[in-house]
């Protein structure tokens, strides 16, 4: 198949799902209010809660949403072969995923702002906010550190890589300050200033790399974990308009414009897809995942499709910034499909190798040996930029090397192949630390409403003490993790946390449907958490009968059992819930109906 084909039905069934589903959930399911005044509005603080043009706060959501998963994950569901992870993509982002985010961010807006914790405290109860707190800081501390690992591993002695990622902060400061300060209101200028100062950044890197700031410019993996953790602490402590938002912004157009030239890229080249429609791995066995399609493509792909870590943000930075309710389509439906389109492109990119190379980069040595494959283009491609490709699994060298290649066969700029190809890892690198500072910033608001259970001004967001001393512990906590390198032995965790926690946030967010009075509506959250709890559940008892317990990881046997015993108890929590409701509902409607008897 010609990956021109997916590209076009991808962007149809995005658009059209916009257009009329995203439309019905506004309207009917939610019943967005552009009338009714949001919490930005309400509590107008200058650093957390600021009212935000739509399209600057979409820029900082899809930047704070597309971390790795939507990167890394179709590429290593691409073991599969292309098809089952294009229909995951399609459908998932559709029904499932892009439903999650604008519920959630429209629960949190509803709720003055507050975090999914309080929401299920409010619209579940206690006992459900304090298994959802637990769950959600704790993996927000394995996505964080795992995360910066993967930062961490793109940019260590890379002196070009270093400065290209680095010069985005002092200029998201600088945007930041000219918009607040020096021209107010002038978005369309700022961002021309700003794109261009990031591109620059972008080209300068080579030159970089061959000056005499080069070794100013190299750092090892430790020197790299504490000025990543530094990082992720100051954007959790700084007014949002200054650092997080204009950072992620301004990053939102590289990495959407980055897409958009390989969308251009595809349509040029039409590269045919290498890897087929469906492999023999779907049945298990696979060098890049070891278990069946079902239901492990669905925890791998995450991101891609539906991510629980995107229940935080709706529920964290962007509520505080949503500056009309009418902005929550875009934002929260719009930018998952975005994402959605993202993945897809990430998936063709790594479909478009033969597929003995595929597994060549993506497989140990040892292991591809056994799989009787002969590698084709890896050697000319190795040489072309300068590395040794085989045996780097992960998922991120081979959506490199598929970037690469698209964007070098565009007007005979093959020569320029080593570039591309460096230029793919840094943007893949910027993907990732977005993600670092808005989950930091979530992590210190979900630390602060715990903590204020027990010291009071802990919850007060304008207190800088305890804005400090959260920002402080919780940067603490993943950095350690990240500085000791363990984080590498529990990262298969977040696969199926991640997905569980997405299961907690649509059973929530069912329950304020029905509070809302929208029962007839619930099937749009309740049929993808039923669906996605069923799948990650089975997925997380393989882990730890198949994966975890034969080598004796009982660690992580222990933690996967805790996580999965602690949603499945919110999930029958919410099912309580529901039972009361509706049969509340049933007996008012029987009252009523009582009352409208005529008298004998």
């Amino acid at each position: 198949m010609r990956a021109l084909t997916l590209v076009i039905i991808a962007a149809l069934v995005f658009i059209l799902a916009y257009r009329f589903y995203g439309a019905f959930l506004a309207a009917k399911v939610l019943a967005l209010d552009p009338k009714r005044r949001t919490p930005a509005e309400a509590h107008n603080d200058g650093r957390d809660y600021v009212p935000t043009n739509r399209w600057i706060l979409f820029g900082h959501h899809f930047a704070a949403i597309a971390g790795a998963g939507p990167l890394i994950g179709p590429v290593l569901a691409a073991q599969f072969g292309y098809l089952p992870g294009t229909l995951w993509i399609l459908i998932g982002a559709v029904v499932a995923g892009a439903v999650h985010d604008m519920v959630i961010l429209f629960a949190s807006v509803r709720h003055d702002g507050q975090s999914l914790a309080e929401i299920a405290r409010r619209e579940v109860g206690n006992f459900s906010y304090w298994l959802a707190s637990v769950a959600i800081l704790f993996l927000l501390i394995i996505v964080l550190a795992g995360a910066s690992v993967s930062v961490v591993n793109a940019l260590f002695q890379s002196p070009w890589g270093t400065f290209t990622v680095g010069v985005t902060i002092p200029i998201a400061l600088f945007i930041g300050i000219y918009l607040k300060w020096l021209r107010p209101g002038r978005i369309a200028e700022a961002t021309v200033i700003g794109v261009i100062l990031i591109i620059l950044g972008v080209v300068l890197g080579p030159v970089i790399q061959h000056s005499a700031l080069a070794p100013l410019l190299t750092f090892n993996k430790q020197q790299l974990s504490l000025m990543i953790a530094a990082y992720g602490f100051l954007a959790a402590v700084l007014p949002v308009w200054l650092l997080l938002v204009p950072r992620d912004y301004l990053s939102t157009y590289m990495k959407v414009g980055t897409m958009l030239l390989l969308a251009i890229g595809v349509i040029i080249v039409n590269p045919v897809l290498q890897m087929p429609a469906v492999t023999k791995f779907v049945a298990g066995g696979g060098p890049v995942i070891p278990g069946k399609v079902w239901p492990f493509m669905f925890i791998t792909i995450a991101c891609g499709a539906l991510s629980g870590f995107h229940a935080l943000v709706s529920s964290g930075t962007t509520p505080k910034m949503v500056r009309n309710e009418a902005d929550i389509l875009p934002i929260g439906y719009g930018a998952m499909l975005t994402e959605g389109f993202v993945a897809l492109m990430a998936l063709i990119a790594a479909t478009v190798l033969p597929a003995a190379d595929y597994f060549a980069i993506n497989s140990p040595p040892e292991v591809f040996a056994k799989l009787g494959m002969q590698v084709q283009d890896l050697p000319v491609l190795s040489q072309l930029v300068s590395e040794n490709l085989a045996g780097r699994p992960g998922g991120a060298v081979s959506l490199a090397v598929g970037m690469a290649d698209i964007f070098s066969k565009i007007g005979g700029l093959r020569h320029l192949m080593g570039y591309w190809y460096h230029f793919a890892i840094m943007f893949e690198a910027l993907f990732i630390l977005t993600l670092i500072d808005a989950g930091t910033r979530v992590g210190r608001y979900l630390m602060q409403e715990i903590g204020g259970a027990v010291y009071k001004p802990l919850k007060d967001h304008n207190w800088w003490p305890g804005i400090i001393l959260t920002s402080g512990i919780f940067t603490l906590a993943w950095g350690y993790l990240l500085y000791g390198g363990s984080i590498s032995t529990i990262w298969p965790l977040f696969g199926v946390n991640n997905q569980l926690l997405g299961s907690m946030a649509l059973a929530i967010g069912t329950t304020m449907l029905i509070r809302m009075g929208k029962a007839r509506y619930a099937w749009t959250t309740f049929i993808p958490m039923v669906f996605l709890t069923v799948t990650t559940i089975t997925a997380g008892y393989q882990n730890i009968v198949i994966n975890y317990l034969p080598k004796h990881n009982y660690l992580l046997a222990s933690i996967s059992a805790i996580m999965l015993i602690m949603v499945i108890l919110i999930i029958a929590d919410s099912v309580r819930v529901w039972v009361k409701l509706l049969s509340q509902k049933e007996q008012d409607t029987h009252t009523k109906r009582l009352e409208k008897a005529p008298t004998a």
